[in-house]
């Protein structure tokens, strides 16, 4: 289901009226959600197929922190709402022994990251091929969707239900003159909005 709904959707959409394409705009605003999580570099959460915007369980397996910030664990998506549970085992089982204590780490919540006590923590980041395992709620909670996010899916929509008799088309007509068309590409103003909440760094 969208966090944004079909009513904030419609104030993009004056020329809509009623409720007859209410099904239709939600269907878009779930696909337009979904795309805009892959292209902020967002996976599917443990049991969705596809990303999405929404907080929900996620679980990632970390090649453990850089060398110069061994106590900073950088998780790759922002929020993260919550910490399950952190697994730090260069031989990838993952048993109770491995287990960090919760106590010994804080949360940065909008950084996405886990910062260990150096002062009072027993345990370590250990580095190695998915030595990390991290599971978390990592996603937007309800109302939490920020303003310049919620206007770029609202434009993209918008954009997107204004076009649909045109996707699927390398060209149409127009005053007797061929014109291209993209109808798969993001309008220029949503990619400078997702800019600063794009992720660089590969989830593993």
């Amino acid at each position: 289901m969208a966090m944004v709904t079909v009513t904030t959707l419609k104030q993009y959409l004056p020329e809509v009226t009623g409720d007859a394409a209410n099904t239709d705009l939600e269907a878009l605003l779930d696909r337009v959600e979904a795309a805009t999580a892959r292209y902020m570099g967002w996976r599917k959460s443990d049991n969705l197929a596809s990303p999405r915007m929404l907080s929900a369980t996620h679980t990632f397996f970390l090649d453990g922190p850089t060398h110069e910030n061994p106590q900073v664990l950088q998780l790759p998506m922002r929020p993260i709402q919550s910490v399950a549970s952190i697994h730090s085992d260069v031989d990838r089982q993952y048993n109770a022994d491995t287990l960090i204590d919760a106590t010994t780490y804080t949360l940065d919540k909008y950084l996405g990251q886990v910062i260990l006590d150096p002062i009072i923590a027993t345990d370590t980041f250990e580095r190695g091929y998915r030595s990390i395992k991290v599971v978390c709620e990592a996603g937007y909670a309800n109302s939490e969707l920020p303003a310049d996010l919620e206007h770029g899916i609202c434009v993209w929509a918008s954009q997107l239900h204004r076009n649909k008799a045109t996707q699927g088309k390398d060209s149409i007509t127009q005053r007797a003159a061929t014109v291209s068309i993209s109808p798969k590409t993001m309008p220029k103003e949503v990619a400078e909005i997702l800019a600063s909440f794009r992720e660089s760094r590969q989830i593993l």
